[in-house]
């Protein structure tokens, strides 16, 4: 089960917030899987592997212009969060998903299966999207399609950002795609290090004729993805007080309490050592 929950905007310290504490009742098994959806005022953030130099704005020019900034534990370098960007932080239990060959999910699947989500939504709105290989995120172009600015016609064309972080099988941050995004915020930094691939928004890649819904549809078709991607039902949550709420009355029963190796006993009566067992 996928539970989601649209927040609107959100300040960047809330969501912080918010990601621990969620973080903490999965942990405890007190949800299920959940979905955050937001946006954020303009903010940049810094990854573990963030260079302060691919920040290209000054302190006082970030200041003018209302842009905090934020060294975080996700991967990654650096991010530009803002308005008409829809933000996800799956706070998922790894433990609780399985891979291609029905064993445990790794980091790196998840973060491909995120990837695998934003291209669907990328297609439901007309546009091609893929990846980069030895690149994280998701990418339009080349096309061949007419682009208002021709400068980066030809040109891959970064639409969604990935980072996570995992703590004890519970993952936090995510990713953040750009639906409606003033891309002209992007000059104050190098994103994600890359000096080499621009930017670009579902609106500047979307056909012509085709419109974009509000963000909040946009958040709901983004859930319906992910549920399918990940191949587990989707509930939306109706507020983070009822979230709240219904954890309150879940008995806690932390994911590590369950065994992560099966005892020699059990695998002598089931008389396949081999066999993968779902922690």
């Amino acid at each position: 089960m996928i539970e989601y929950l649209y927040l609107g905007r959100l300040a960047y310290d809330d969501g912080l917030r918010l990601q621990a504490e969620i973080a903490a009742l999965r942990l405890e098994g007190r949800v299920e899987n959940v979905l955050l959806l937001l946006e954020h005022p303009p903010v940049l953030t810094l990854g573990r592997n963030a260079r302060r130099e691919n920040v290209l704005a000054s302190d006082e020019l970030l200041a003018s212009r209302g842009v905090t900034l934020h060294e975080i534990n996700r991967g990654g370098d650096v991010t530009y969060h803002g308005p008409g960007q829809l933000v996800g932080y799956p706070i998922f239990d790894l433990r609780s998903l399985q891979n291609a060959k029905g064993g445990r999910l790794g980091p790196v699947d998840f973060v491909r299966m995120i990837e695998e989500a934003l291209i669907r939504v990328c297609g439901v709105y007309g546009v091609r999207a893929g990846r980069i290989a030895g690149l994280t995120g998701v990418w339009c172009g080349p096309a061949d399609v007419a682009l208002l600015d021709q400068s980066v016609a030809g040109k891959q064309r970064k639409i969604g950002a990935i980072g996570i972080h995992v703590s004890r099988g519970i993952t936090s941050h995510g990713f953040a795609f750009n639906v409606t995004t003033d891309l002209r915020d992007f000059q104050l930094i190098n994103p994600c290090g890359i000096t080499d691939k621009p930017v670009t928004s579902l609106e500047r890649e979307i056909p012509e004729g085709v419109s974009l819904p509000a963000l909040e549809k946009m958040a709901n078709q983004a859930a319906r993805q992910f549920g399918q991607v990940f191949g587990q039902q989707v509930r939306a949550v109706e507020s983070l007080e009822a979230l709240r709420a219904h954890a309150a009355t879940k008995r806690a029963m932390r994911a590590e309490d369950t065994p992560l190796e099966v005892p020699s006993e059990v695998e002598r009566l089931h008389g396949d050592p081999e066999r993968p067992v779902r922690a």
